[in-house]
């Protein structure tokens, strides 16, 4: 039989066991903020109808999008949590309470180049809030304080979540005269951070078939910064000149104000006239998180307001926020950066038990008692050298050592060993159980990150 020399695709990801756990660690993170924030986890089939995904993609997502045949069906493989929403919520109307409010760690996947930080199959982290008819303004500036509550629990410091309203680059790109092109230069003037006002220049005017002078003038205004009063403030000149453009003003300004009340510091959120969100879906607010010692990278979180996502399953209107971490991408620039916290216990268990006996019953019935006292415990049965079962347990990171052989059963004692220190010591199993429970406590009361 000819042998397959293994590899992993391209752009996909496999860890080993320990930056696992660490990955894992982060996802508890996310469950239990959101959790804390009334959400309920769901799940959707990573496999869809190729037009439920395609509704109302457009843009960049249609030329992305894994789709293949199976029979007579159009299949396509989700490119991200939120279309599949839209349906699930169109779907099972009746049976939810609104505003529903959903989190959803999954996998998505997207054909577009692998390169450093940016991946083919990549987790996502989603939360959103669906209203019935309306939704109120106050979930637009809820959202973005969960983001920055999630990062600073993780132990992240140095971010920013930039936030703008697609109403307002709607209302001035009407004042322009350019409705109509109004989508495609957003999707354009979104790639400012990774080509430069140069290139986006050359990029407005022979992609979008604009003017110089009306290039110009996109760039002035996407340009206009400051604190997030001044950026404001300098908005107020355009007011009157078109509606859609006033209600985005409005929004904003409202947004900016809860941010605050939410308990978002100031130096965490600015408004960003160049964040426009290359998905045709977004509406109101939008919403992208940048890590400020790797720009580079690009946003590890991001989102906004839609109103109209559902419009293509349902004839009711369901409004929704939301936003989606980029977790895969966010734990490459974590580990590449040696930003995990190593002290942070990320092994497969708290204590290995070694029986040094040929009976093993008294071992299994120690185990499943430290297990009943909520003590992750792995047993090692495999007859190997004793040096080996050391190294075993020092190589996946378990702290902790009990050694089960006749003269413990004897004294009715076990020998616990800290692997870490090289301390050794004859206790009941009780003391062994309150020593090894006490120490985790300690190490899962830091951060993830360093």
């Amino acid at each position: 039989m000819e042998r397959i020399k293994p590899h992993t695709l391209s752009g996909f990801m496999e860890l080993l066991p320990q930056p696992q756990l660490q990955m894992e660690a982060i996802m508890r993170t996310l469950r239990e903020t959101y959790s804390r924030y009334g959400f309920t986890p769901l799940d959707t089939p990573a496999i869809e109808a190729a037009d439920v995904l395609l509704a109302k993609g457009g843009g960049e997502t249609e030329k992305q999008i894994y789709r293949f045949q199976k029979g007579d069906s159009d299949l396509a493989l989700r490119f991200d949590l939120t279309v599949p929403l839209a349906k699930y919520v169109a779907l099972h109307y009746g049976e939810l309470a609104f505003p529903f409010r959903r989190y959803q760690i999954g996998k998505v996947y997207r054909g577009e180049r692998a390169q450093r930080g940016r991946f083919r199959e990549f987790y996502q982290a989603d939360i959103d809030i669906i209203g019935d008819g309306r939704l109120s303004i106050a979930n637009e500036a809820e959202i973005p304080s969960i983001i920055y509550t999630i990062f600073s629990s993780l132990g992240l410091k140095r971010f920013r979540i930039r936030v703008n309203n697609r109403k307002i680059l709607t209302g001035f790109y009407a004042m322009m005269g350019l409705s109509e092109q109004s989508g495609e230069i957003m999707r354009t003037v979104d790639k400012l951070d990774k080509v430069g006002a140069e290139k986006l220049r050359l990029m407005l005017a022979e992609d979008c078939g604009l003017t110089d002078a009306q290039a110009d003038e996109i760039l002035r205004f996407i340009a206009i910064t400051g604190s997030n009063e001044q950026v404001l403030a300098a908005l107020e000149p355009y007011r009157g000149r078109d509606e859609t453009f006033d209600r985005g003003l409005d929004e904003l300004t409202q947004v900016v104000r809860l941010l605050g009340a939410f308990g978002v510091p100031e130096d965490h959120f600015s408004v960003d006239l160049t964040i426009a969100r290359g998905l045709d879906y977004y509406t109101g607010t939008v919403y992208e998180t940048t890590l400020l010692d790797h720009p580079e990278v690009g946003s590890v979180c991001s989102g906004g307001r839609y109103d109209n996502l559902a419009g293509y399953y349902t004839d009711r209107e369901l409004p929704g926020v939301g936003i989606s971490i980029g977790l895969t991408r966010l734990f490459y620039v974590l580990s590449e950066q040696n930003m995990l916290n190593e002290a942070y216990c990320a092994a497969p268990a708290d204590v290995l038990i070694v029986p040094m006996t040929e009976d093993l019953a008294p071992a299994v019935r120690l185990a499943t008692r430290l297990r009943g006292a909520d003590i992750r415990t792995q047993l090692y049965t495999e007859q190997k050298k004793f040096k080996a079962k050391i190294q075993y347990a020092d190589k996946l990171g378990i702290p902790y050592v009990i050694f089960l052989g006749e003269d413990e059963l004897l004294s009715g004692q076990v020998s616990l060993k800290d692997l870490r220190s090289g301390e050794q010591r004859a206790l009941s199993p009780e003391e062994a159980a309150g020593i090894i429970r006490s120490d985790m406590a300690a190490r899962a009361g830091g951060t993830i990150l360093r």
